[in-house]
């Protein structure tokens, strides 16, 4: 499935998709992760069939599906909500899109029992939706979605409307349906963590167009701009003046006369402003090896089971976040040294997004 220079606007003037380019691999676990408004869920509507683009094509096998209708696009869709009949039993609503294609009966029984036997619901087959949590709805939708054998399967935050324990747990059984039945699966949420849970690759989005697309690690690890470190997990934003450059390593020269060290993958110049990005878990404390030193006061020590927050008060650059797996933390109100290495911290154009 190949998305090409597509572009989606309601008004003729705000593009809600901007010059999407995109292909989705066959058999891939794709999450399509962004803010509110950012135009992953049109994306989505496109390319089930729910929205036409403005302009640009949107291929399966190199032949435009423009004209296809959403129920000749083998295309199964798992919506936030579900989307249950509630008159009709589990059973009935699983076998619904094979009723409508006219299957024999017994086929559609076959096939529907094999469907709630992947979601573990076999036993529940007569009940309905009312009589069945949230979570139990949720997998009722996706074996509804996987009973026809569909090539492609979107999921629109199938699990927004889940508690954090059973979400979780509902990530896990969808990323081993997807292992087991090598669908390809197209996922949109807005939760980072869900992403990089579940993803083979991730798109992020944002003002109607994709920002990095890549694996969790690299997505994580390298962010492409400074949208995508602000937006993935979290990080230490510093403001400062590229001091010197060397290949992909540079020197930033922070408020207050700190030269901090990073590397960036976009090309940056001695006078340019610059946001220096790290993450909690790269800074080290104490004489651990690190390519640029601060000093600072400990402000606030939190424990949170698997390590501990704290808060370090830097000079004139403010509050840096560390994460320690250390057993214990020096008393507030200490001095602390802390640093990192390089290849540790991203920098980037202070305009770049």
């Amino acid at each position: 499935m190949r998305f090409v220079g597509v572009h989606k606007t309601y008004d003729g003037v705000n593009r809600v998709v901007d010059d999407l380019d995109l292909d989705i691999l066959r058999g891939e676990f794709l999450t399509l992760l962004g803010p509110s408004g950012s135009g992953k869920t049109t994306t989505l509507m496109l390319l089930a069939g729910f929205e036409a683009p403005t302009a640009g094509a949107i291929l399966l096998d190199g032949r435009s599906i423009a004209a296809l209708p959403p129920h000749r696009r083998e295309i199964g869709m798992v919506f936030q909500h579900y989307a249950l009949f509630p008159h009709m039993t589990v059973a009935e609503n699983v076998g619904f899109p094979l009723s409508v294609r006219r299957l024999p009966k017994s086929e559609i029984a076959t096939r529907v029992e094999r469907a709630l036997a992947m979601v573990q619901l076999a036993a529940l087959a007569g009940r309905r939706p009312a009589q069945l949590s949230g979570g139990q709805q949720q997998r009722v939708a996706v074996a509804r979605a996987l009973v026809y054998q569909p090539k492609l399967v979107l999921m629109d935050e199938p699990l927004g409307a889940l508690d954090k324990q059973l979400r979780e747990q509902m990530q896990l059984e969808i990323r081993r349906l997807h292992r087991d039945l090598g669908v390809t699966m197209v996922y949109v949420t807005h939760d980072q963590s869900e992403a990089l849970t579940m993803s083979d690759r991730i798109a992020v989005f944002h003002q109607g167009r994709i920002q990095q697309i890549g694996t969790p690690e690299s997505i994580y690890d390298r962010p492409a701009n400074a949208f995508v470190a602000r937006f993935i997990g979290e990080n230490n934003r510093v403001t400062g003046t590229v001091e010197r450059v060397d290949g992909g390593r540079c020197a930033v020269r922070a408020v207050g006369g700190a030269i901090l060290a990073g590397t960036s993958g976009a090309a940056l110049a001695p006078g340019q402003l610059a946001l220096v990005s790290v993450r909690p878990e790269q800074i080290v404390l104490g004489d651990a090896p690190a390519d640029c030193a601060l000093h600072g006061t400990l402000a606030e020590a939190i424990y949170l089971g698997d390590h501990l927050r704290l808060r370090i008060a830097v000079d004139e650059m403010g509050d840096i976040v560390v994460k320690s797996h250390s057993a214990q933390a020096p008393a507030v109100g200490a001095s602390v040294r802390l640093g990192w290495r390089a290849e540790d911290c991203r920098v980037f154009r202070l305009d770049q997004d």
